[in-house]
């Protein structure tokens, strides 16, 4: 994997949207800290996060967690729990394991899945390689 110039954090990347206040941006941010790790193959400038909320606080709230990563489909994560906090843990962590799946899809040679799988190797005489060398063999 290339090394980033400019990694994408959290708190570079994150908007707050419908149903949240600026405020309310800080105290997010701290609980999508663990994404850093994850964000940080892509650059600042090319990812996006935006989080809103529907609802909020009433019985049926919904928490939306949209990433943007140019070059790749816009991913979607929402959540239904009652408590805020919980909603919010859950779109984190639906996101990482959406972010990994991409991974897989897009680099299958770091799979270690397909790494394990033996690849069927050719019979090649040696002396079938290099005709110079099959000549001087048989002289």
């Amino acid at each position: 994997m290339s090394a980033v110039a400019n990694p994408a954090t959290v708190g570079e990347c994150l908007r707050v949207g419908a149903g949240f206040s600026q405020g309310d941006r800080n105290w997010i941010a701290e609980q999508f800290a663990t994404l850093d790790a994850r964000l940080a193959g892509f650059h600042a400038d090319a990812t996006e996060l935006e989080v809103s909320v529907k609802d909020r606080e009433a019985r049926g709230q919904k928490v939306t967690l949209e990433c943007w990563i140019a070059g790749r489909q816009k991913i979607v994560t929402t959540s239904t729990e009652e408590d805020l906090h919980a909603a919010l843990n859950d779109v984190r962590d639906d996101l990482r394991r959406k972010l990994n799946d991409a991974k897989t899809r897009q680099e299958p040679r770091n799979n270690k899945h397909l790494r394990d799988i033996p690849q069927p190797q050719g019979d090649i005489d040696p002396i079938d390689e290099d005709p110079a060398r099959a000549d001087a063999e048989t002289v």
